[in-house]
C-alpha cells in the first residue's frame, strides 16, 4: 500500500454550492474607476488610443498612459482588497 493512501486530506466544500463566487477585485475596480482622477487617466488613455488608431504610420504607442491608469487603479483597489481576502 502506498504511503499517500494512508494520508487523510481534508475535504473542503463551499458553504453554499449554488452561490456564485464574485471576485472582490473586479467589484473594487468598478468602484475605483468612477473616481475623478482615475477616470481622467482612463480618458487620457482613450484619447491616446484614438489618436494612434487614426494614423496609418506612427511609432507612438500608449503604454505610458496605460501604465499610469492601471497603476493608479490598482493602488486604489489595494486599499480595500486585502482585508476582504480570506
Amino acid at each position: 500500500m502506498p504511503f499517500w493512501s494512508s494520508l487523510h486530506f481534508p475535504v473542503v466544500r463551499a458553504d453554499d454550492e449554488e452561490a456564485e463566487l464574485v471576485d472582490p477585485q473586479t467589484a473594487l475596480r468598478e468602484k475605483c474607476q468612477t473616481k475623478g482622477h482615475i477616470e481622467s487617466l482612463y480618458n487620457k488613455y482613450q484619447e491616446c488610443n484614438d489618436r494612434v488608431n487614426s494614423r496609418s504610420k506612427t511609432t507612438e504607442n500608449c503604454m505610458e498612459e496605460l501604465f499610469d491608469y492601471v497603476a493608479e487603479l490598482d493602488h486604489c483597489v489595494a486599499h480595500s482588497l486585502f482585508p476582504k481576502l480570506k
